[in-house]
């Protein structure tokens, strides 16, 4: 009951910490205004912190240095993580024809991406990143494995992604885009695992989003190309875990096998 109940109330903060966050600078500008973007993105990482920070002060009484705040040059190794498998995604689909080149203006893609980047990493990346393989991970750590934690959180938090506005017009397309979403949490909590914080989770959440929104591909076939993604993902979360013990089969429950076979 107690992993349902942190589980239920992370949903409750991630939609308060975008609906605040974004929200407040629409207060005082117009929806013309350049500066929206980028300070509703400030505002959602801004929620985000007070948010977490309260809950995890008053209600957790969890230590904010739990969360893993060494080591920030680690979100680089997890940008790298998270873009190589959708890069390899989208240059299956163009290969299988499910996807196909479209030119780009590099002058306008420089102007263009570092805004883009820094909206991305304070809008998504780093406060979902926070909430769920920072703050839940933790949470749920006292008293579930790893192994448990990473399927918690890796399918509430593709279940969330039923609802999101890209998940497609079709059922199956919105089945699919849960399932790469699951598979981007477990990529990411593999990260957590690995890196022993919330940088390399954030970097993986970020370079997926990086590779998706520059690489000069347009999918025919989004369904396809949400199989690649999932595959892809899966298999960096595998390669993040190598050497971790967390894919291994549990000990303990392997010496009751063999005894019961005795």
């Amino acid at each position: 009951m107690r992993t349902l109940w942190t589980v239920l109330f992370a949903v409750v903060l991630m939609f308060a910490q975008v609906i605040i966050g974004s929200t407040l600078p629409s207060l005082f500008l117009d929806r013309t205004d350049p500066l929206l973007q980028p300070l509703g993105a400030l505002g959602v990482t801004l929620a985000a912190l007070a948010l977490v920070w309260a809950v995890r002060r008053f209600v957790y009484r969890r230590p904010w240095s739990a969360l893993g705040w060494r080591r920030p040059w680690h979100i680089l190794i997890g940008v790298a993580a998270g873009a190589l498998p959708v890069l390899a995604a989208l240059a299956t689909a163009v290969v299988v024809g499910a996807g196909t080149w479209v030119p780009m203006d590099a002058s306008l893609l420089l102007t263009a991406l570092p805004l883009a980047a820094v909206v991305l990493l304070l809008g998504q990346a780093f406060p979902e990143e926070l909430l769920w393989r920072g703050h839940v991970f933790d949470s749920l750590s006292p008293r579930l494995s790893p192994r448990a934690i990473l399927v918690i959180t890796s399918v509430a938090f593709g279940s969330l992604h039923l609802v999101s506005n890209g998940s497609g017009s079709t059922v199956g397309d919105k089945l699919l885009y849960a399932l790469m979403a699951t598979t981007l949490g477990f990529a990411a909590g593999a990260a957590r695992v690995r890196g022993g914080g919330l940088w390399m989770a954030a970097g993986v959440h970020w370079g997926f989003h990086l590779a998706l929104r520059s690489a000069p591909v347009r999918p025919e076939s989004f369904a396809i190309l949400l199989v690649l993604m999932a595959v892809g993902l899966t298999l960096a979360g595998a390669a993040l875990l190598r050497g971790q013990g967390v894919l291994r089969p549990d000990r303990r429950q392997a010496d009751l096998s063999s005894r019961s076979s005795v």
